[in-house]
């Protein structure tokens, strides 16, 4: 069917992509409606409706290189200020809770999958994508998606049961605290309470000084790592044969170039901590970069093919998050954490650093904000091996 316009234009298609996401994101930031619902969900509805009015076609060169070339760049940017040493120094106590907590989205990810495996085609993709977005976010989900080059219908499905099961999940960890059996099962913990919450969320989340050199290093350093890391990454293909499992299972980790740009990312914001931490823009540029992933995958989005890929896709998120729960609140309990430990700690895993530390705001436990943001952004350093691993294991089922 023809389509208004067409797929080698180029300029028209960037323009649409990068329109939708600034739309999205203005929409989520200013009205309560649209927050809820999430700017991710929007660009994908948005994009989607764009397609199937044949507004734009479903398939292009654009939409290539976003995947193997914009995306990639996104990891880089969000990992700049993931100083490993840094994280643990501020926020050792709730790291350890953090890593246990992953242990309960890795059981419930396994959980999920041999449960519902028989059900959903292509269940060990999704289980990446889970794996990597539930204990880092949505630069781990774009990551994993491309990764294993799952089809878009099926990503778009997930980000739908992703949301609606993550709406459900903050609000049952904000009633937690108040819960009378789980505070006989956990301690309160004793933190400073804002006393002014508006103004003290304004001042949190006010804009940042960013420079043209800011812009231009962190561009230029995020596609030199992803240049280098891919370089790299074809090495270990070409020396590591796939003679047998265990040698083909070592290839594609090594072999796969998320893992490698994970890796030379934190080893230089750790080594090199004080150069990329004053690097001004770059949470920004790739927070935007990943809003674009989100247009991209929305684009060849069925509607009634969505319909009929979420449900059991939402039980598949549920178990996952219901069993990250009950881990992390069993592991809270025998290492005595306190309640809010256990729920930032929950938070930072399935939501990431962002919802961790809007919800400490939003409970004034503001003693919490900063630990909370720092082992969001460890998840996203993990998220990726942790989404290989289990995408590459769970292919074999």
């Amino acid at each position: 069917m023809a389509v208004l316009i067409n797929p080698d234009n180029s300029i028209a298609l960037w323009t649409i992509i990068t329109g939708v996401a600034a739309i999205s994101i203005f929409l989520e930031q200013k009205y309560k409606w649209a927050s809820k619902i999430t700017g991710c969900v929007l660009a994908m509805v948005i994009a989607a409706l764009f397609s199937n009015f044949n507004i734009i076609p479903t398939e292009s060169k654009v939409y290539d290189d976003v995947w193997s070339f914009i995306v990639p760049m996104a990891i880089p940017l969000l990992l700049f200020k993931a100083n490993i040493k840094k994280i643990w120094k501020e926020s050792g106590r709730l790291v350890i809770l953090f890593l246990l907590s992953s242990l309960g989205t890795l059981t419930g990810v396994f959980v999920a999958f041999f449960i519902l495996k028989d059900f959903i085609p292509l269940l060990y993709k999704v289980s990446a994508m889970m794996a990597g977005s539930y204990i880092g976010g949505s630069v781990n989900f774009a990551a994993m998606s491309e990764s294993f080059n799952v089809p878009g219908e099926l990503v778009s499905a997930a980000v739908v049961s992703d949301n609606l099961i993550m709406a459900v999940y903050f609000l049952l960890l904000i009633a937690l605290p108040s819960m009378a059996f789980i505070l006989k099962f956990l301690k309160q913990k004793t933190v400073v309470k804002n006393n002014s919450e508006n103004n003290f969320s304004a001042d949190f989340w006010k804009a940042k000084e960013i420079s043209l050199k800011d812009i231009a290093i962190c561009i230029a350093s995020s596609l030199a790592i992803v240049f280098i890391s891919q370089v790299i990454a074809d090495y270990f293909n070409s020396v590591i044969p796939a003679s047998n499992i265990s040698l083909s299972f070592i290839r594609e980790l090594l072999g796969n170039k998320y893992m490698v740009l994970t890796t030379i990312t934190i080893l230089l914001a750790s080594y090199f901590s004080k150069f990329f931490e004053n690097l001004g823009g770059s949470q920004e540029i790739g927070a935007f970069i990943i809003q674009i992933f989100f247009v991209v995958i929305g684009i060849p989005a069925s509607v009634s093919l969505i319909v009929e890929k979420s449900p059991l896709l939402l039980v598949f998120c549920a178990i996952i998050v219901i069993v990250n729960l009950l881990v992390t609140l069993l592991f809270g309990r025998i290492f005595r954490f306190k309640i809010e430990e256990v729920v930032m700690a929950s938070n930072a895993n399935i939501g990431g650093p962002t919802t961790a530390a809007a919800m400490a705001i939003a409970k004034g436990w503001t003693t919490l904000i900063v630990p909370a943001m720092l082992v969001g952004c460890l998840g996203y350093v993990l998220g990726n091996y942790f989404g290989i691993f289990v995408g590459n294991f769970l292919m074999r089922y």
